[in-house]
Formats: structure tokens, C-alpha cells, sequence
């Protein structure tokens, strides 16, 4: 059984309490995903946002995952997992021994890790301490929250979910929620666009909580709004465009074909390809 802490589109953690009953009372493992909050959710508490128990407190919990990367604040390629116990843990071990080129093992899928990423994780969590993490997740939480409020008292305005962690959702009941977001990209906010249901979040950083982001960003917000209800031009943006199609096509696996050629493309070059004549000349 997999449940999140928290998630990626609403920032909701999981009832995972009552996840694990279930998992205890049936024997299945229970892995919490705790790649998005695994610096923050441990912290919580002591920064003054108490959570109920989401980790190998519970007794069904027999794994973790957590991103160093993102409120780690360390390079991308040194996320961990953790298990409750090494027995657990040598499932993820793999080991040859009649390979010609000698004995043969690695701790991982992904294999050979750079030694660089490692030491510069060590020394961004060593940099960073308890206290520091504790004080930049005093920050962030409590600006994901005045977001949250702000956003919520927008006319048009509604919260997907009151914000577990660092991630603030909302949608529309007045408008197409994606001409918000294109109005917001214009102004320079990279936010992320959300389906079933439409929508959009800001997942929050310690960029945002320097001074007069906040404020900026809901200040913004209300200009797009107003333009938006007071427009008598209704004509779809990019956004709303690209996800109001992607949600009436039925079968979705022509909408994956169509990623999957756009991701192909990034490996194009400008590079003309030589002819033959050209090769021998």
C-alpha cells in the first residue's frame, strides 16, 4: 500500500494512521511517499505545526521515500528511501556472483551514484542542521498559509484543500481557472496547472517568504480576477486550451502518444546530416 505526505497536486497528506491499521491487519507494507515533504513534515512540530504521527511510528509502515533535493535544498540525484529494518532493505540490493568481469553488486536500480552529489549532500544537510530546517519550514508553512488565506478570500476563489504542508491548490466556481494561470505566467509566476479537478497550485519555497512576495503574488491575483470577470473577450488561452482538450479526449493513451513525440523532440539537434557524397569528399 502506497499513501502520500504529502501528495503533489493538493499538498494533502494521506489518513495514514488509519492506512496503517489496515496494512497491520491484512500484512501488507505500507511505503509512505514522503518525496515532496520529507524535510519538512519531520519538522513540523517543532516549528510550531503539529501533525498527526506519518512515519515508522506507525507500525504498518514499512518504508519511506524522501527527496533530498527539494526542501533538502540539495542537487538533484541523491534521493533516499528508508526501511524499517535491513531485512526489508536487501530486497533492494542486487548481486551477481558468476559474472566473467568479477563479483558484482550495487545497492540500487539506478546503480553507480556520483560520489560529488553525495558530498555535496552531506554538507547541505550538515550546513542546514535541525534548527535550520525547523526555521525554514517555520517559513514556508506559514507562508503557504497566508497564500492559502489570501487566495481564499478572492471572489471566484476556492481552496481545493486547506494546505497539510507546503502546497496551495485552488480552483474557479466563476471562471476558467486556466485563464488565471496564463494571466499569472504573464506576470512572471511559474505556477502549475491542475485536472480532475481543473485547477492550479504554488508549491511554496523559501524564495517565497522573503518580504512582499506574498503580497505581490495576491495582489496580482486580484488584477488577473478582476480582468478576467469584467472581460467581454472570452477567448481560450493556451492553458485552457491544452487541458479543456486533453480532458474530453476519451482515451487517453493518444494524449500520452502526443507527450511522448514532445518529449522526443527535446532530443532532436540542428545538426545537418551529412551525405554520402559529402563523407567521401
Amino acid at each position: 500500500i502506497v499513501a502520500s505526505a504529502p501528495n503533489f497536486p493538493h499538498g494533502v497528506i494521506d489518513p495514514i494512521g488509519d492506512i496503517s491499521k489496515i496494512a497491520v491487519e491484512y500484512d501488507i507494507p505500507l511505503h509512505v511517499d514522503a518525496c515532496l515533504g520529507g524535510f519538512l513534515i519531520p519538522f513540523m512540530d517543532q516549528a510550531g505545526f503539529p501533525l498527526e504521527p506519518f512515519d515508522f511510528r506507525l507500525p504498518g509502515v514499512m518504508s519511506m521515500s524522501c527527496d533530498t533535493h527539494k526542501y533538502g535544498f540539495a542537487p538533484k540525484g541523491t534521493s533516499v528511501i528508508l526501511y524499517r529494518n535491513e531485512q526489508l532493505r536487501e530486497y533492494q540490493f542486487y548481486a551477481l556472483a558468476d559474472w566473467p568481469g568479477g563479483l558484482y553488486g550495487s545497492p540500487s536500480i539506478a546503480g553507480s551514484r556520483s560520489g560529488y552529489l553525495i558530498a555535496c549532500c552531506w554538507a547541505t544537510l550538515m550546513y542546514y542542521g535541525r534548527e535550520g530546517y525547523i526555521e525554514a519550514t517555520r517559513k514556508i508553512i506559514q507562508t503557504a498559509r497566508d497564500i492559502a488565506k489570501g487566495w481564499s478570500e478572492i471572489n471566484g476563489l476556492y481552496l481545493l484543500h486547506q494546505p497539510d504542508v507546503s502546497v496551495v491548490a485552488i480552483s474557479s466556481d466563476k471562471f476558467n481557472i486556466y485563464y488565471l494561470f496564463d494571466g499569472l505566467h504573464a506576470k512572471g509566476w511559474h505556477l502549475i496547472g491542475l485536472q480532475n479537478p481543473s485547477g492550479m497550485h504554488i508549491a511554496v519555497t523559501q524564495i517565497h517568504t522573503q518580504p512582499g512576495v506574498v503580497d505581490k503574488l495576491l495582489e496580482d491575483t486580484r488584477q488577473c480576477v478582476r480582468e478576467i470577470v469584467t472581460s467581454d473577450v472570452k477567448k481560450d488561452t493556451a492553458t485552457a486550451v491544452l487541458y479543456g482538450t486533453n480532458q474530453k479526449v476519451p482515451d487517453k493513451s493518444l494524449v500520452c502518444d502526443i507527450v511522448k513525440l514532445y518529449i522526443s523532440s527535446w532530443y532532436k539537434t540542428n545538426l545537418d546530416v551529412p551525405k554520402d557524397d559529402e563523407i567521401t569528399n
